[in-house]
């Protein structure tokens, strides 16, 4: 273990083997930290009030600010928790927030993210698995990205939004409504453009598979009809597997509505 003679640990914080903490870091309160991560320079983490978590082999860059209250004015100094996993890089200046009492008082980071400079996660937030956020992007309270996302840089996310997994939102996007999982999605506001085939094949979807789910998103962003006449349509004319019933379950349980501009029939433009 090494720690910088310069950075000012607090009692309650708990160290792992092989942690290294570098100089000028503030680490204080209900702090636990896995072994092998490495956190940089002028660092802080933890609060007064909050449980932080923080798994094995993340590596921390300076200025980063990691699990101070969440910037809610109903919080109240409640012991809530930011619950970070393994092998995640966290750039330069970016804000990690615990979570209020309004959910299960947990803001969740997963495994093997990549969080580029100034990127912000709000309070309550739920972040998969193998996520990468560019810089200057930021999640309000409450937002859900699902595994394999891939977000571009200042991109802006609505409270509650949820980010489909396997999808990709191209930079300068400002998030409403839900994003379709294995989509790209674009605009002010953000809205499904087309399926995310590069993605897909790149993380190993068959041709074939990759085909059938763009033949499910086209039904869906393309039709004419209702969502719920697409999604009927999904389900007799698409191959049954996995990443379809994902979909169609995606659809049927977005809460703030699905990210798309369909057209009725006749012809005029309506957002769903």
């Amino acid at each position: 273990m090494k720690i910088h003679p310069s950075s000012v640990i607090s009692a309650d914080v708990k160290l792992e083997e092989d942690v290294e903490i570098g100089p000028y870091c503030n680490i204080q309160g209900h702090v636990k930290i896995g072994k092998g991560t490495f956190i940089e320079g002028h660092c802080t983490i933890g609060s007064r009030y909050g449980i932080v978590e923080i798994g094995k082999n993340n590596h921390i860059l300076p200025g980063a600010v990691i699990g101070g209250p969440p910037q809610d004015i109903s919080y109240k100094n409640e012991a809530t928790k930011l619950i970070i996993g393994d092998n995640n890089v966290i750039r330069e200046f970016t804000t990690f927030n615990l979570a209020t009492s309004k959910g299960d008082g947990i803001t969740q980071i997963g495994n093997n993210c990549y969080f580029m400079a100034y990127s912000h996660v709000g309070h309550d937030c739920k972040i998969g698995n193998n996520v990468i956020v560019a810089n200057n992007s930021h999640f309000g309270g409450h937002c859900e990205v699902e595994d394999n996302v891939v977000i571009g840089g200042v991109c802006a996310f609505n409270q509650f939004s949820k980010i489909g997994r396997y999808s990709f939102v191209a930079g300068s996007s400002i998030v409403n409504k839900d994003i379709l999982p294995f989509s790209r999605a674009q605009g002010n506001y953000a809205v499904v453009r087309a399926t995310n085939k590069v993605g897909l094949l790149r993380k190993g979807f068959s041709k074939e598979e990759v085909a059938n789910v763009h033949k499910a998103i086209r039904i869906i962003i393309m039709g004419s009809g209702t969502v719920d006449e697409a999604l009927a349509r999904i389900e007799s004319e698409c191959k049954p597997s996995e990443n379809i019933a994902t979909l169609v379950h995606f659809v049927k349980s977005s809460k703030r509505g699905i990210a798309i501009h369909r057209q009725n029939a006749s012809g005029g433009g309506i957002e769903e």
